[in-house]
């Protein structure tokens, strides 16, 4: 349950032991590319991300962390792949986390230089593991990829750290198939208590991305477990903020937010409601009062959904909203 997990803190944001979940995402600029970079990251900012993660693919991508960090407001990760000298760069410029998964930067020299880095700083490391990268033996011990293999490599990984002397760390298990990540999950909150960073993996573009997400992120911290999340969608980033504080406000997790209520539309609607709604949902996506606007287009459902909002937008005849 996340009022049990270990407090980490992440830049000046603190996760687990009950604090707020946390929204993340990810840019999709080059992180090379500064001012590009830092410029998505202030809209994201601004529609609510609390922590950003920036891609490492490069030492300039590494160095450039520094400038980027210099410019906004919100703690930056580093994700690493690879290349564990992009890990110890990332961290000589001011990340505020790193994302590793150890099982492909090397060998456990490797991964101790990073840790002993990170140990130095006092930073964060998130341990990653997703379904596509798991390793081959763990999937001959299941036959397959499976949940229990995932939280198995997971741990493997953490316990690595762990004798290395460090436990500042941050668990994902990540998968693009739903069920199989609400069953790690599951598991992975029976035996471990370090924080969990929540998402589905590859879940698709903006509508199918949205509607795997909202099931598998939902489900897991419905049932109370998960400290920080990410909806991942192929497409702008800011869509992936403003639909993780939905998934939130859905869930009574977070306050703030205008909630947009309409009907679906039938043969009694005289107006172009679908129109009216959609634009009213424009209108008001980013605004932060705690609200509830219903945008109904007949007299069957519209009294009674005006009269429990805050704002009432009818169309048709005889509403009497």
């Amino acid at each position: 349950m996340r009022e049990q997990t270990k407090v980490i803190q992440i830049g000046d944001r603190k996760i687990g032991g009950g604090n707020p979940v946390a929204i993340q995402s990810m840019t999709n600029t080059k992180t090379e590319d500064v001012a590009a970079t830092v410029a998505q990251i202030h809209a994201l900012e601004e529609a609510g991300c609390d922590i950003i993660r920036c891609a490492v693919p490069t030492m300039q991508a590494a160095e450039s962390l520094k400038e980027i960090h210099k410019q906004i407001h919100i703690p930056l990760v580093a994700d690493i792949h690879f290349d564990y000298r992009l890990a110890l760069a990332a961290i000589e410029n001011g990340a505020d986390k790193i994302r590793i998964n150890p099982g492909n930067i090397g060998d456990e020299e490797r991964v101790r230089a990073v840790v002993n880095a990170a140990k130095e700083r006092g930073i964060p490391i998130r341990v990653g593991v997703n379904s596509g990268s798991l390793e081959k033996d763990i999937i001959a011990e299941y036959g397959h990829v499976t949940a229990e293999g995932l939280v198995k490599s997971a741990l493997q990984k953490v316990a690595m750290i762990e004798n290395m002397g460090y436990d500042n760390l941050v668990i994902s298990i990540k998968s693009s198939d739903v069920l199989m990540s609400i069953k790690a999950h599951e598991l992975m909150d029976k035996q471990s208590r370090y924080p969990l960073h929540v998402g589905i993996t590859e879940s698709g573009t903006v509508h199918s991305g949205n509607i795997k997400s909202a099931i598998g992120i939902g489900t897991i911290l419905y049932e109370g477990i998960g400290d920080t999340i990410r909806v991942s969608l192929t497409g702008d980033p800011v869509e992936e903020v403003r639909s993780a504080k939905l998934i939130l406000r859905t869930l009574g997790l977070r306050k703030g937010g205008v909630t947009v209520v309409s009907c679906p539309t039938c043969g009694r609607t005289q107006i172009d409601l679908i129109g009216l709604a959609t634009k009213v949902e424009n209108m008001v996506k980013d605004l932060d009062k705690d609200i509830k606007v219903a945008v109904m287009g007949c007299v069957v459902n519209g009294p009674g959904e005006a009269r429990e909002a805050d704002i009432g937008i009818a169309g048709g005849k005889g509403e009497g909203l």
